[in-house]
């Protein structure tokens, strides 16, 4: 895995990361403690003393912030590595799975996944089970933009099966990784655990298929 090249953040950065980390935990603790019903976006707003308007720069919904999924994920540099990898030619380019796995690794980096933000989420997630929904919903609609990000740099026809089952296999493995990441006891980080399964795919792909 190649494309993707870290840059240090701004000042701007720092500053919006800060934000959204402060309304995140700020939602996260709130619903653990009260359910969603229980609070306000005002109410988190005035916790974490941002106007209501800052929030909805941030967030879609109380949801989306407890979650962590802002309305702006920030990864507009990875993209754009991303779309640089392939030839836009109609065949498939020989880096595409392992550029696709970067750039989901570069989106996972932009996420607040202390250990103690895990575990405030895992406690919102148990009084409000519906968060869980919630976060499938947006990995479908996630998926669905990562293979028209795959059609775009392979330069596919619409309705190109490959784009499809590039993003879902890629969702998948990161899906895994995820759940392994947040099980009890683990010491390992999201991107050695994301590799390692990346690894498997590529071996059992390697061997099993012609």
């Amino acid at each position: 895995m190649h494309c993707v090249t870290d840059s240090a953040p701004t000042v701007r950065d720092r500053r919006r990361q800060d934000t959204s980390r402060a309304l995140t935990r700020a939602a996260r603790l709130a619903t653990a403690e009260h359910g969603l019903s229980g609070f306000t976006i005002e109410d988190l707003c005035d916790t974490a003393d941002v106007s209501r308007r800052t929030f909805f720069n941030y967030f879609a919904s109380k949801e989306d912030a407890v979650l962590g999924l802002p309305l702006h994920r920030g990864d507009e540099d990875a993209v754009t590595a991303f779309l640089a990898g392939g030839e836009a030619s109609g065949h498939l380019s020989p880096t595409l799975l392992a550029d696709l796995a970067e750039l989901t690794e570069a989106r996972w980096r932009t996420l607040d996944i202390a250990p103690e933000s895990v575990r405030e989420l895992i406690a919102a997630g148990d009084r409000e089970p519906r968060l869980i929904g919630r976060m499938l919903e947006h990995g479908i609609r996630d998926e669905r933009a990562d293979a028209a990000l795959v059609a775009q740099r392979e330069g596919f026809a619409p309705g190109d099966l490959r784009a499809e089952v590039a993003a879902q296999l890629v969702g998948a493995l990161c899906r895994g990784a995820t759940g392994e990441f947040l099980a009890p006891g683990n010491t390992d980080a999201f991107t050695d655990i994301f590799a390692r399964r990346i690894g498997a795919a590529s071996d059992l792909f390697t061997s099993s298929l012609r």
